[in-house]
């Protein structure tokens, strides 16, 4: 019978990482300790991976190092586990994993003890990471990411583009951890593109919610708009009834931008609730959607008290103006600028199906592509 495995070098080993980590860690303390973490992880995984190591090695290896270093937290079984398997999700920062791998695979010795001496014997915290051999990669983001948000994307993301897409999106926007883990269940690398909407938590029905996802772009181009009358004033000022004007003297352009099978209802569309008058500033009906769309025009950046604004109409749309047949009315903010990912997450908070859009005007556009648009009045011949 084999005599057990002495793990006492390799508590030494980890140990003297701990201690060096700490030591370094007051001068970067999230980096120091990703380095840590990842450097630990190399380490076991090279034990583990192998059997070099017998069965259990990390609860007592766990447990010897709480004895060692009294109030140690955060090296428990489980977390050393962790600590493997964001080393095992990221071994492309290792500039050594090739070869490693293949030392390893080209083993054959049964004897544990021998295997054992092959491995590195100890853990270098600064040469641990190295990032000069991946591309595009988002330094200053993964070193500022803690290490649990840093789990929560290994386990739930493997695409690396999308990865990166996470990171820097959780550090750009101090993102709590649970919410992190709920927008990737809610796959927002993949839904990118599409404009911020509340579509698929107030519509029951899967396949409208789906056909409203599609109908909608997040950003449009109204190159018909006459930028003379709203560039040459601030923005914030511009009244949208010349916005709204200008769509409605324009609205079969308008429409062939907007989307397919929208027909046009009004203008500063009235509805009466209850004894009051509310204005929409434009009413259309789908036919594949089967329902209303309000859109509320504003000529600035996006707010979120456009969405409860809408959400009114919405809900009055519903009681005053739908027909028994139709489906739930749908509302559009369309602005000159949001932020997408805040636009996102408030238009959330309304129980009515909300969508959030951008537009451009030719102005916008690059000197290249304004000049390879046709003029508006030949726009009009050809229409």
């Amino acid at each position: 019978m084999a005599e057990p495995i002495n793990y006492t070098s390799a508590v030494e080993t980890i140990k003297t990482a701990i201690l060096q980590g700490q030591y370094q860690a007051a001068k970067d303390v999230n980096r120091v300790q990703l380095a840590l973490y990842f450097a630990i992880g190399r380490y076991i995984s090279k034990n583990t991976r192998k059997k070099f190591w017998g069965q259990g090695a990390l609860g007592i290896i766990s447990e010897q190092l709480k004895k060692e270093l009294p109030g140690l937290k955060g090296f428990s079984e489980s977390n050393l586990k962790n600590m493997r398997k964001f080393y095992e999700n990221w071994i492309i920062l290792d500039a050594n994993s090739t070869d490693a791998i293949v030392e390893l695979q080209n083993s054959n010795s049964t004897d544990a003890s021998v295997e054992l001496q092959k491995v590195e014997n100890k853990i270098d915290i600064n040469n641990s990471i190295t990032i000069s051999n991946v591309n595009h990669f988002p330094i200053e983001d993964f070193f500022k990411l803690p290490f649990s948000h840093h789990l929560v994307i290994v386990e739930k993301v493997k695409d690396l583009d999308a990865r990166y897409y996470y990171i820097h999106r959780a550090v750009s926007e101090n993102m709590p951890e649970r919410y992190l883990s709920k927008i990737i269940t809610e796959e927002a690398y993949e839904k990118r593109g599409t404009l911020p909407n509340n579509f698929n938590k107030t519509i029951s029905d899967a396949a409208f919610a789906r056909k409203a996802v599609m109908m909608f772009k997040d950003e449009y181009l109204l190159d018909f708009i006459n930028v003379e009358q709203i560039g040459e004033r601030d923005i914030e000022d511009v009244d949208e009834k010349v916005l709204e004007q200008q769509i409605v003297h324009n609205i079969k352009n308008f429409i062939m931008k907007f989307g397919h099978d929208f027909a046009f209802l009004g203008s500063q569309y009235e509805v009466e609730a209850l004894g009051h008058k509310h204005y929409i500033d434009l009413l259309f009906y789908n036919r594949e959607l089967a329902c209303l769309v309000a859109v509320e025009l504003k000529s600035g950046d996006f707010k979120n008290a456009y969405l409860g604004q809408l959400n009114g109409y919405l809900a009055i749309l519903d009681d005053f103006v739908r027909k028994p047949n139709e489906n739930p009315s749908v509302g559009i903010v369309l602005c000159k600028n949001a932020d997408k990912n805040y636009a996102e997450y408030m238009v959330r908070t309304y129980d009515n199906p909300m969508g959030v859009a951008t537009f451009k005007t030719a102005a916008d556009m690059p000197e290249k592509f304004r000049k390879a648009l046709p003029d508006i009045e030949e726009l009009k011949k050809l229409l």
